[in-house]
């Protein structure tokens, strides 16, 4: 997830006053690789497609596409490209250095509004319980947040969240004291006992989950659609080489049969890739909605609530306005091309 958000996972957590750098993070043990370094070389459509990812449940399975050969299988040269930073992958996408990242459809939204000419060609997840709201004994309701410190990283799906359940609840972000933090050190902040609550994805979550007594008080789940999580590519690639993107979307779906036949020897792969046990990954992995092509294909469509991707940009790109993230509402109109999805849905009904 997440974050996913605006951000850098190399912003490593530490359970302490001084917001120094914990080494029981498991975020901590993830270095950049992919046979490469942080900072790909420009893209090369010879080479096939440079694909960045980063530390969330949703996007691990494309290290089980690696390891089992199933980019070869759909005749995809792909160089996968790990980033310790989430928002290091994004930036790099943005450059021109990589031909396709993975990211939620917030982030891909404000790197639209800042000028980036991007597509959303892919659903892989909905967060449904990994992003969290999580708080200190005492507080047991959203209506005790008034007046509280809470902590999230700005602008970040966390902080979206956060205010989805203020609105809920009939509070604004007045209402709060917010105190805007990357995630990493938000949750420090809270397990050091300096903020009443904090905003952040896993697997920040099972750090702030360390303060005593400390609790979730609600989640993505709560909030379906909320925060998707994407495989975007530069346009000018799709432009170019479609029938690349068509690999990578029938690897994608490939990678989920192969999960779905294997799910030890896959979910073992992707624990390793995260740097945490099998058993916290199951954790993990419950809390990511894993979309299948039906459910693709229905996110594509319009729709009135948030399982609608148009939907939901367009309440995501009004929620960067509020928060100052955006001056103006960006042009939606080409952010979405569902085409891969339907060919592979054409080809798997005929098959």
């Amino acid at each position: 997830m997440k974050l996913r958000s605006l951000l850098s996972i190399s912003g490593l957590f530490l359970a302490s006053v001084l917001l120094v750098v914990s080494c029981s993070n498991p975020a901590s043990q993830m270095s950049t690789q992919s046979g490469g370094s942080s900072a790909p070389s420009p893209s090369s459509s010879a080479a096939g497609v440079k694909l960045g990812f980063s530390a969330w449940p949703g996007w691990f399975p494309w290290q089980v596409a690696q390891d089992e050969k199933l980019f070869e299988k759909n005749n995809i040269p792909v160089d996968l490209k790990w980033f310790d930073g989430y928002l290091e992958s994004i930036n790099t996408l943005t450059a021109g250095q990589l031909d396709a990242n993975s990211q939620t459809l917030n982030d891909t939204i404000s790197a639209v509004a800042g000028g980036a000419d991007e597509v959303v060609v892919l659903v892989n997840d909905n967060s449904t319980g990994n992003d969290k709201i999580i708080v200190r004994d005492g507080i047991n309701s959203i209506a005790d947040l008034k007046g509280k410190k809470v902590a999230a990283e700005e602008g970040t799906v966390d902080h979206f969240l956060l205010l989805l359940g203020l609105k809920k609840a009939g509070l604004s972000p007045k209402d709060i004291n917010f105190q805007p933090l990357e995630t990493g050190k938000a949750a420090a902040a809270f397990v050091a006992g300096q903020v009443d609550a904090v905003g952040v994805f896993a697997p920040f979550t099972t750090e702030a989950l360390k303060r005593p007594k400390s609790k979730e008080l609600f989640s993505s789940k709560e909030f379906p659609g909320a925060i998707p999580d994407h495989l975007v590519f530069s346009r000018k690639f799709v432009d170019a080489h479609p029938d690349q993107v068509q690999a990578m979307v029938n690897a994608w779906f490939d990678t989920q049969d192969y999960i779905k036949a294997n799910p030890d020897k896959a979910i073992e792969i992707m624990a390793k890739r995260g740097g945490v046990s099998v058993a916290d990954y199951k954790d993990y992995a419950n809390g990511t909605k894993i979309f299948t092509v039906e459910e693709n294909l229905k996110a594509f469509q319009p729709g009135k609530d948030m399982t609608s991707l148009n939907f939901a940009a367009q309440e995501m790109s009004t929620f960067l306005i509020d928060v100052g993230l955006a001056k103006t509402k960006p042009d939606l109109s080409k952010l979405f091309d569902d085409r891969f999805v339907k060919a592979y849905a054409a080809k798997a009904k005929k098959a």
